[in-house]
């Protein structure tokens, strides 16, 4: 028999909490928490296979049903209740949790079992009637909302959800009756609110609120497997590249109560502190409430100790002042945590009537900078070694200590409009939005946005994402929208209680100044300020722990990282980044930019010339910019090695579109204007990416490529004789056989006889080729007799491996990607079972030639993490990608590295 269903209490548990794969995140955690002996309350996890069974045949098998039924006995054992008895009755819960955390983006059901033959028998027994009508008022709020119509995928109107409705019917009633909290309201006020929830249910919904205990719990559990597919979980795996086949697993908890009177509560907190990383316990509780209050902002929560004090609820008395003993506790389960884990651990618990449960915990979401903070600190306390350590940062985390931060003298200047609580890092500026439709609407059209809400829900996940920062004027640092943008590294502000959001009027008020949407802020997510109009930001990079950080990584790294650089101040960033050489020099990005005219100029006299004399001329009066670039950017690199690839683009490209542009070349040449246009429309092509390009022009017009090649090696031999070392390698772009190469060496050979007879000089010098074409990976056996490196060029390979213009892609590749015909998009993250084997052949092959050939790759892909894992496994000697990429490179190398040895181990 398969096993689904997997219990834990009373110190024991079916799983560990190794079994992320079976029982999600969280069913491994609580295995775990239980198994230490924690005060876990009891309950069972049903795997993650049941999701995947239940997507697919709509409902839960009867086998699953069964063993849940068995283990529910178990619950009741424990507990000494029962699900469904109307005099002493079980309540639980039901969360989801898949094997990587998303916080917010499924779905929680509390109370599950509560009924109106439950009911009394629940006043009995604590003889409170106020708490258990205020719980079942909380699970038909929740249960409608989740069960009744998301799960069946009802999508009502913009603000006419049935949890926005009984909201309001709750409001008004606290209005009505003059309550400022929910616990202001009396008995008799909820058993009519109750009555009217199920009325509006009714009407709106169409069917009647469910008074059976089990069919209650079954809707649940569906709930939590439908919610696996809901738009907001697919948004947030596509963003965090998480596989829709994982599933997720839904737990089943007995109920525990923090609503149960003042000597409850319930609360989260975090072993450290996540948006910095400071080894202090922080947290916030809610007394005489329930956990999803917490998260959702309803009320300010009490600062759980002195050090979790803001300015938001320095007023307000801690945890540990109200419950010293159980504040005591919290922190012994706290340092038990994190000594099992060896990690920063975020924990939710539940006091009620002042005995302690610890409902969840997980590794807790930060920020980059905590990350970074507590990685080198537990290293430093002994808690983790080196390579743990290095494995500590996701890519991801590493490019956002990488963002700008404000700059704080133009700060000193500024007064703030608003504070609230930094809950995501570094600075932002943009527009005002007041929803997520508008913030994904303007992103689109190229605008930088700032999105404003009273709070964030997971239905904002969106425009989350594209939006500049966040600002909310509810919620803590616990809430959905710090937990959230803290795992992005996003800036982010919640809890700025100043400001009144209207966003139906789509503005914000601020003492008495209304801001409309479009309205330039800038927020400082580090401190929490918010200011009106544009700061300056810089760069946030000069981080002694951050270099400290990358030195450990570099000392675990095997394979290289170069850098794309064009000119010397592209070359002097790549080194700030790490660059151990430049893998692509681009000899066309001279012609464009600062300083290009006069060249740009010359070569345009040389493509519109009429005969080889013609262009011989312009190509002498061009090679001294050609030298002169190579030069300054050699010379920054001091001998660390540099690709530089010859002319690559179509001729066509260069031609002058502007009348005075061609005006002026028909002047140089002495020719008509006509002809001028005649020329340049003579050189266009229809398919200009497939056609009269890179080693085809060496061919075709030797006479540009031995300019080239006689610059460069000029360059060279002047810093030789100025004392300088140099590390040359010539690359031959878009070649498809070993003819092409075998030509051009001969070529090559010719020019640096010549140089060497005319000028006495030697310079040492590697040739190569881009590899950017299928055929090239097929014949790479053929052409690595001539080519001493290959640089595999990955954005032309997969452009032209899959026939997809990149120019064009946005037309239809969203459609792939949503409809998982494409799992990721070939142009940011490498295609392994494609490009990657076209990759793999042309390795084996090329490597069977010339056993010391060097490999490397010089797209973009050499700067996505889940890429440049794959170029280590297959053996590249180096990466290459923009310098601003390289941090990101250097690091998934190292982490490739080290699970590769892990392995072997």
């Amino acid at each position: 028999m398969t096993k689904y269903v997997y219990k834990f209490g009373a110190g024991k548990a079916d799983g560990t909490g190794k079994m992320k794969n079976e029982l999600g995140g969280k069913g491994a955690a609580l295995a775990s928490a239980t198994l230490l002996g924690l005060p876990v309350p009891p309950g069972f996890t049903i795997a993650t296979d049941v999701c995947n069974i239940y997507l697919e045949e709509g409902g839960i098998p009867e086998e699953v049903k069964t063993q849940a039924k068995d283990a529910l006995k178990y619950i009741e054992e424990i507990m000494g209740k029962k699900f469904g008895d109307p005099e002493n009755p079980l309540l639980v819960s039901t969360r989801s949790g898949a094997r990587m955390s998303m916080p917010g983006m499924m779905e929680t059901v509390l109370n599950v079992g509560l009924t109106t033959k439950t009911l009394p028998g629940l006043i009995e027994i604590t003889n409170n009637e106020w708490f258990v009508y205020d719980t079942y008022r909380r699970l038909i709020m929740m249960y409608s909302d989740v069960v009744m119509e998301k799960a069946e995928g009802i999508q009502p109107e913009e603000g006419k959800g049935i949890r926005q409705q009984l909201e309001w019917i709750l409001s008004k009633r606290k209005r009505d009756t003059g309550a400022v909290l929910d616990t202001d309201l009396s008995v008799e006020t909820l058993k009519e609110l109750i009555q009217e929830f199920k009325v509006r249910i009714k009407e709106t919904l169409g069917k009647e609120f469910p008074d059976d205990p089990y069919e209650q719990l079954w809707g649940a559990v569906g709930a939590v497997f439908k919610s696996w597919g809901g738009n907001r979980a697919v948004a947030y795996r596509r963003i965090e590249n998480i596989p829709d086949k994982w599933g997720t697993a839904c737990t089943v908890q007995s109920m525990v109560f923090g609503n149960m009177g003042e000597e409850s509560a319930t609360g989260v907190a975090f072993t450290r502190d996540p948006a910095t990383g400071e080894n202090k316990f922080y947290g916030e509780c809610l007394f005489n409430a329930q956990g999803e209050d917490v998260v959702a902002g309803i009320r300010t929560p009490n600062p759980m100790n002195e050090e979790s004090k803001n300015e938001q609820n320095k007023h307000l008395p801690t945890l540990e002042e109200k419950m010293p003993k159980l504040y005591q506790e919290l922190r012994e389960i706290k340092d038990k945590l994190e000594g099992y884990s060896k990690d920063m651990v975020d924990l939710e618990f539940t006091i009620e009537q002042d005995k302690l449960f610890l409902v969840q915990h997980r590794v807790g979401k930060r920020t980059a900078t905590a990350a970074l903070n507590i990685a080198l600190d537990m290293l430093d306390e002994g808690l983790i070694d080196e390579s743990t350590t290095v494995l500590r940062l996701a890519p991801s985390q590493l490019s956002q200590l990488l963002y700008p931060i404000l700059d704080p003298e133009a700060e000193k200047e500024k007064q703030a409009i608003a504070k609230g609580l930094p809950a995501g890092p570094g600075g932002a500026v943009g527009q005002i939005v007041f929803t997520s439709e508008d913030a994904v609407k303007w992103n689109n059209e190229g605008k930088k946005v700032i999105l404003i809400r009273e709070e964030t829900s997971p239905e904002d996940i969106e425009g989350m994402r594209a939006a500049n920062g966040i600002l909310t004027a509810r919620g803590g640092m616990t809430s959905h929208a710090a937990l959230v943008t803290r795992g992005w590294g996003k800036c982010c502000i919640v809890g700025a209680s100043e400001i009144e959001v209207d966003p139906y009027q789509k503005k914000m008020v601020i003492d008495g100044k209304v801001y409309e949407e479009g309205t330039t802020i800038t927020l400082n997510g580090t401190l929490g300020n918010v200011y009106e109009g544009e700061l300056p930001m810089i760069d946030s990079t000069k981080n002694p722990r951050l270099q400290e950080f990358m030195d450990l990584v570099d000392k675990y790294r095997k394979m290289g990282v170069r850098a794309n650089a064009e000119t010397p101040e592209d070359a002097i960033q790549a080194l700030e980044f790490g660059a151990e050489g430049i893998g692509l020099f681009r000899t066309e990005h001279m012609f464009y930019g600062e300083g290009s005219d006069e060249p740009l100029f010359l070569l345009r006299k040389m493509i519109m010339s009429a005969t080889k004399a013609e262009r011989t001329d312009a190509l002498k009066e061009l090679s001294p910019y050609v030298k002169k670039d190579i030069k300054a950017t050699l010379e920054v690199m001091a001998g660390k090695p540099v690709t530089i690839r010859l002319l690559d683009p179509p001729l066509h490209e260069f031609v002058p579109q502007s009348k005075i542009g061609q005006e002026r070349l028909a002047h140089a040449l002495d020719i008509p204007l006509d002809e001028v246009r005649r020329r340049g429309e003579a050189l266009r092509e229809n398919n200009p990416m497939m056609g009269h390009r890179g080693v085809r022009l060496g061919i075709t017009n030797p006479e540009v490529y031995e300019m080239q090649v006689r610059s460069i090696l000029e360059a060279a031999a002047e810093l030789k004789n100025e004392g300088k070392d140099v590390q040359l390698e010539i690359m031959i772009p878009v070649t498809v056989g070993s003819a092409e190469l075998k030509h051009m060496k001969m070529r090559v050979d010719k020019v640096y006889e010549k140089f060497k007879e005319e000028t006495g000089e030697e310079v040492h010098f590697m040739l190569g080729t881009m590899i950017e074409i299928p055929r090239a990976c097929m014949r790479a056996g053929d052409m690595a007799q001539t080519a001493e490196f290959f640089s595999f060029g990955t954005n032309d390979l997969s452009q032209m491996g899959f026939g997809f213009s990149r120019d064009d892609i946005e037309t239809f590749l969203p459609m792939y990607l949503d409809g998982h015909i494409l799992r990721n998009d070939p142009f940011v993250s490498i295609d392994k079972r494609g490009i990657g084997q076209l990759m793999q052949i042309a390795i084996e092959r090329g490597r069977k030639t010339r056993p010391d050939i060097k490999l490397g790759i010089c797209g973009e892909h050499g700067g996505d993490a889940r890429s440049v894992e794959f170029f280590y496994e297959i053996g590249l000697d180096y990466v290459s990608c923009s310098p601003y990429r390289l941090p990101i490179a250097r690091l998934a190398a190292a982490q490739a590295a080290i699970k590769e040895a892990s392995t072997m181990t």
